[in-house]
């Protein structure tokens, strides 16, 4: 027996695609208040990412594309980290931001691409690339808007990764990848495990 297209859960890229005849502008909407900073006291690094990707706008699903909203506190950073599926353009909207792609491996090292962004200026993090944003300025705060090119682009935390992973990575890997001793590794790895994420 065949059942009508309705009855049928259709996944794409993971999520599902609901029968167009369901469809509605409740898809394509989401009242983010993006217009309203958020707070980042509450963040040991000082920022505050407000994703909207395909989990919280449904029509984004197949579009490619997701936006964030980040705010910096004064001397606040979004620390490095990488987008395994998505290239990122960023615009700041206030303040001054510094920020950087380091290319991967070559024979001319791990390249650092930095710039001191004021507010209007654009910044590209190609795909993949380990990037960061860093707010300089102590006493005012900056916002900044991120496009990626992915509906669900991901992210990694370098040092969440790396000193956060549950099971921990071996301290004997990892000093001997940082060059330090297990003692330094057992630190990190304790400021990640007592306070989980930022």
């Amino acid at each position: 027996m065949d059942l009508p297209l309705s009855m049928h859960t259709v996944k794409v890229n993971g999520f599902v695609c609901k029968d167009p005849m369901a469809v509605n502008a409740d898809d394509f909407f989401k009242a983010a208040n993006l217009d309203k900073p958020r707070d980042t006291m509450k963040s040991k690094v000082g920022s505050n990412v407000t994703l909207i990707n395909v989990m919280q706008l449904p029509g984004l699903n197949t579009l490619g594309m997701s936006l964030a909203r980040i705010d910096y506190a004064p001397l606040g950073q979004n620390p490095p980290h990488t987008h395994p599926r998505a290239t990122e353009i960023l615009t700041v909207l206030e303040g001054t931001l510094y920020v950087g792609f380091v290319t991967s491996n070559t024979d001319n090292g791990n390249k650092l691409f930095a710039k001191v962004l004021n507010k209007g200026d654009v910044f590209v993090f190609p795909q993949g690339l380990i990037h960061f944003q860093f707010n300089p300025i102590h006493d005012k705060p900056a916002v900044a808007i991120a496009a990626l090119s992915s509906q669900n682009p991901g992210a990694i935390t370098v040092a969440n990764a790396v000193f956060g992973s549950k099971p921990p990575i071996s301290d004997d890997v990892l000093a001997k990848a940082f060059q330090v001793q297990k003692g330094t590794i057992d630190w990190l790895q304790a400021q990640f495990w007592e306070n989980n994420h930022y």
